[in-house]
């Protein structure tokens, strides 16, 4: 027993370095691609408010339509996990050629909602100003989407194959390429004879650095001698059988990734018919969200493919140790970042605007935020392990009713004064109040899902 205690701190060490090391290139990665959200949102700060509300509507409906796609298509990762830990390489590799025939036909359904986005407009009572801005903005997207999606096939795999700093690089790469094209298009160049595009030009230069990932993606898969063991350079037919394996699993966390941004989403279709002011600070809030939450997603993506790896070895107790390992390690860094974030408030906000308005109507989300964040950590490090195991079905009825029942809803409720709780809970604060409490209690439901996974598995392990 001294022994066993003695040995437990080294392997506690040694699950945090494994974790890490997986972790850092994902969020690093992240980071780059949410910067172009982040930079969208300062440029139109400084160009115009109503292509900053532009930006708000018009992300919001190319994200839930993207991650619904995206959560079907990384199904993949998951999947080529369990192949890899038990070294079944070649079809680790055709795995992937059908998660790119998956990701195409998807983009079809995917580009003629955003190519006509009026009932996203029709929701979000834009002003023609502004909906004009966001036809604009949805069209220039819409070619993006098909690129996207081979993408984070391609960014699923890696992960999966413990090679996430291939992904990485080529993220990091578009980001550069990004900010000057974005530059460019949103304030124009006279001496060139080009006109300011606004909230329109950050759409063109998402779609020409979408592109360009895919194909650097496609050459490196053909190229790199680490791929050679997966056979990727003989082009597989689509087989139906491998992509129903992935819909499969891929729907219900397609699903479940709906579910949670579609609550996001609606919330700014709804802030907007509160104003273009309480709009922009909602951008901002949510722009801070998203940032937050790619350290959690990149622990998340650490410990789901550690977790898969395991299981397909055959360690299930590896892999349950290894999970909840991620969680603590996830619950850690959002408190931490979260006290920080209220703690300098003031300071975070004078980085993204200097119109007093904007920030009158962002300062108060931001406390919410902080609470908002800590639930939004560990779901999100959670639901990744449970999806290593295979366990995605029950996680989508747990986000039904904890984002657009407590979270939505009760923020309808509360923002537009249909409860009559008061001057302090109306507006977009009624809304972050409500969806921090809903992300929170999907974090402890899910928690208990997670403990009942790993107790029926070392059930079944001591009875074999």
């Amino acid at each position: 027993m001294a022994d066993a205690a003695a040995a437990l701190p080294p392997r506690f060490g040694q699950d945090l370095r494994h974790i890490a090391a997986l972790a850092w290139p994902v969020f690093v990665g992240q980071i780059a691609v949410l910067s172009f959200a982040t930079m969208d949102t300062l440029l139109l700060a400084r160009h115009d408010a109503r292509d900053l509300a532009a930006l708000a509507v018009g992300s919001a409906a190319y994200v839930s339509v993207f991650i619904g796609l995206m959560g079907v298509v990384i199904a993949v990762g998951p999947i080529v996990g369990r192949l890899f830990g038990a070294r079944r390489l070649a079809e680790a590799g055709e795995q992937l050629q059908q998660a790119f025939w998956l990701a195409l036909a998807l983009a079809v359904p995917g580009c003629l909602l955003l190519a006509f986005p009026q009932p996203f407009l029709a929701v979000a009572q834009a002003t023609p100003e502004v909906a004009q801005r966001v036809r604009g903005y949805m069209a220039a997207v819409a070619f993006a989407l098909p690129a996207a999606l081979v993408f984070a096939a391609f960014r699923g795999f890696n992960t999966a194959v413990s090679r996430p700093k291939a992904v990485m690089a080529l993220q990091v790469g578009g980001l550069f390429l990004k900010l000057p094209l974005s530059w460019l298009l949103v304030f124009g160049a006279p001496r060139l004879g080009l006109e300011p595009l606004g909230v329109t030009g950050c759409g063109i230069a998402t779609a020409v650095v979408m592109w360009a990932q895919a194909l650097a993606a496609w050459t490196l898969l053909r190229r790199d001698p680490f791929y050679v063991p997966f056979k990727l350079r003989r082009v597989c037919a689509p087989r139906w059988a491998s992509i129903r394996d992935m819909l499969k699993l891929g729907v219900p966390m397609g699903l479940s990734i709906v579910v949670e941004v579609t609550g996001f989403t609606f919330m700014a279709i709804f802030i907007a018919r509160l104003g273009t002011l309480p709009v922009a600070g909602h951008q901002i809030a949510a722009n801070l969200a998203g940032l937050l939450y790619m350290l959690p997603l990149a622990i998340g993506n650490a410990c789901g493919t550690l977790v898969a790896q395991r299981i397909g070895a055959g360690d299930p107790a590896g892999a349950c140790r290894l999970g909840w390992r991620g969680v603590q390690l996830g619950l850690a860094a959002a408190l931490l970042f979260g006290l920080a974030l209220f703690l300098g408030r003031h300071a975070v906000l004078g980085l993204y605007t200097h119109e007093a308005g904007v920030a009158a109507a962002a300062l108060p989300l931001l406390s919410w935020l902080a609470l908002y964040h800590v639930g939004d950590a560990v779901q999100a490090v959670v639901a990744a392990v449970l999806r290593a195991w295979h366990v995605t079905t029950l996680p989508m009825f747990i986000y039904a009713l904890a984002v657009w029942v407590l979270g939505l809803g009760g923020g309808y409720l509360l923002a537009f004064d249909m409860v009559h709780a008061g001057e302090v809970w109306r507006g977009a604060r009624g809304f972050w109040a409500a969806a921090a409490v809903g992300l929170m209690s999907a974090a402890l439901a899910l928690a208990g899902l997670l403990a009942r996974v790993n107790r029926k598995t070392k059930s079944v392990k001591r009875n074999a």
